[in-house]
């Protein structure tokens, strides 16, 4: 039970538990933490994604990347593109298992909650406003700042004189905090293709009650431009020779 595809399943799965969870917290009636607002949402996935690197990594991946974006960007970066669909297996289903505890977590307090887009929102992204173009645009320049700030974290330049490696989880979060503050008004920040699709697809199979469609229409976008912005940023941290 200890490698890369358990390890990425097993700190994907955290990741999301968290970050999921509140979002639930925030929007679910009844819950302690409702209405408690952005800053707790984007500190709480903050703390999700270092809780979630540091899982992967007792588990077996010491990359830790726990996004298909990521993935993709290291391949990318390397051209070895062999452990691509293994690993987005791992982040996928972790994903899904995550956004499925975290409902099962809640589940008082579904019924409570009146509004299936509320509802949505707990589990996936959507445009602040409906703009495909832009929506794409921002959700592939949150993914690009997210490759490239991660680069540098692991840089020679930085690891040569800065912070010790075991700070680097520490670092990645504030990275993720910040995307979040800065960026994150426009879409929902998924950054990370699993961290949408995965709970989305759990919104679309569990029984939670009055909780209306999965809004398929939308869920392209956080694949395509989180691709887009992980690949092109791969190249950028290729021929800069990070």
């Amino acid at each position: 039970m200890h490698s890369v595809w358990f390890g990425e399943f097993m700190g994907t799965l955290v990741l999301v538990l968290l970050g999921n969870g509140v979002n639930a917290g925030v929007t679910l009636r009844k819950s302690y933490a409702a209405d408690a607002g952005w800053m707790v949402i984007a500190s709480g996935w903050a703390l999700a994604v270092l809780c979630g690197v540091l899982v992967a990594q007792a588990f077996g991946s010491p990359g830790a990347n726990l996004n298909p974006a990521i993935t993709l960007a290291s391949a990318v970066n390397s051209g070895d593109y062999s452990q691509l669909v293994s690993m987005w297996s791992a982040q996928l289903l972790g994903a899904m298992a995550g956004a499925a505890l975290m409902a099962l977590h809640y589940a008082p307090h579904w019924k409570l909650t009146p509004g299936p887009a509320d509802k949505l929102g707990v589990f996936c992204t959507n445009g602040a406003v409906r703009s495909p173009l832009f929506n794409i645009l921002s959700e592939a320049l949150g993914t690009a700042v997210l490759v490239i700030v991660a680069g540098a974290i692991f840089s020679h330049g930085v690891s040569a004189t800065g912070p010790a490696p075991a700070f680097a989880p520490w670092l990645v979060a504030s990275l993720v905090w910040g995307i979040g503050l800065s960026l994150g008004g426009t879409t929902g920040y998924a950054i990370n293709p699993a961290r949408d699709l995965g709970p989305r697809l759990v919104h679309w199979l569990l029984p939670i009650p009055g909780k209306g469609g999965s809004n398929w229409r939308y869920a392209p976008i956080p694949i395509i431009g989180d691709l887009a912005g992980a690949a092109l940023a791969g190249l950028l941290l290729h021929y800069a020779h990070l």
